[in-house]
């Protein structure tokens, strides 16, 4: 069984070249995971944590993930509560990463047409996303079947167990 359209969820909105170390400062990398999530994205919106919504999406342009490769960044996005990722473009590694945390990750060339807070709504099956706030329609790479029901079934690793077992 693979997902259908998200509930609609609140856009966060960020440029061009957002790398990990944006969303998983290195400074705190050794930390709980706790507060490690706590300081994701604190260079570009220090607010950014305390304000994020469980189903609210993460919106990007080109290059979403370059930098180093580590897990952390989606994980950190993830544990805060974002459901699906936006970009432009993604560095191939957090692109990776993201998908095999279970984190829904679409290549959408019109995300300078959202705007921060609009209200949207992702359907990963149809490579849409529905912007409510200006009721704009806008097409999106799909997701091949085998890692869309990877996501669905949680990630990698729940995949692979579900799989197996």
């Amino acid at each position: 069984m693979k997902p259908g359209a998200l509930p609609a969820g609140r856009a966060w909105v960020f440029g061009d070249n957002i790398d990990t170390d944006a969303m998983a400062p290195s400074a705190y990398l050794m930390q709980a995971p706790e507060t490690a999530v706590a300081h994701c994205m604190e260079s570009i919106d220090a607010e950014f944590a305390g304000k994020v919504h469980a189903g609210d999406i993460f919106v990007a342009g080109a290059n979403l993930g370059i930098g180093s490769s580590r897990e952390n960044a989606p994980f950190n996005l993830q544990q805060l509560g974002i459901r699906a990722l936006l970009a432009k473009s993604y560095a191939r590694i957090f692109y990776r990463n993201a998908l095999n945390l279970g984190l829904l990750a679409l290549i959408c060339p019109h995300t300078d047409r959202i705007s921060d807070g609009d209200s949207l709504r992702v359907d990963p099956l149809a490579g849409r996303v529905h912007n409510l706030s200006s009721v704009d329609d806008l097409n999106c790479e799909p997701i091949p079947d085998h890692l869309l029901q990877m996501v669905h079934d949680g990630g990698l690793l729940a995949h692979l167990k579900m799989r197996s077992g």
